[in-house]
């Protein structure tokens, strides 16, 4: 059941709600050849919001996530992350002045290989975010993975 009303602790999210394209900018693969599209929607009474995504190349998963408040975390988020690999995560999430973070730096209930972190900024015109995508296979040395660029369809 889907509800258009989030609730207090997840109002700040309504920032992400809608329909984007998303290009990703990688330096293993010619400009504008990953597209695909994500939507943001809200759930369980605006309790949950749901993400969902497409890209229609085989070597990108498709998948959804769950985004969901920390009870005991003022500005926390947890966001659960299943794709077509069959890849299940856990990141810590983020949403404040306009820039979303998510990260892992632990192992949750799968291993963890290498720690990952997203930083985008929502743009002052709410129809675009730029940001990107770094990972540390020793957990603390990070280097660039690949960017992404959110625009907003409608």
């Amino acid at each position: 059941m889907k509800d258009k009303t989030p609730s207090t602790e997840m109002a700040p999210l309504e920032a992400l709600v809608g329909e984007w394209s998303v290009e990703a900018l990688a330096p293993w693969a010619p400009p504008s050849d990953l597209r695909g599209r994500t939507v943001f929607e809200w759930m369980t009474g605006g309790t949950f919001l749901l993400q969902r995504w497409e890209v229609p190349i085989d070597e990108a998963p498709d998948g959804l996530a769950v985004i969901g408040r920390i009870p005991q975390d003022n500005a926390g988020y947890l966001q659960h992350y299943f794709d077509s690999r069959g890849v299940a995560r856990v990141y810590s999430m983020t949403f404040e002045d306009s820039v979303w973070t998510l990260s892992r730096t632990k192992a949750d209930f799968s291993p963890l290989d290498f720690a990952q972190r997203f930083t985008g900024t929502l743009g002052d015109d709410d129809r675009t975010i730029r940001g990107g995508w770094e990972l540390a296979h020793d957990g603390s040395t990070w280097e660039h993975d690949f960017d992404l660029v959110y625009t907003r369809v409608g």
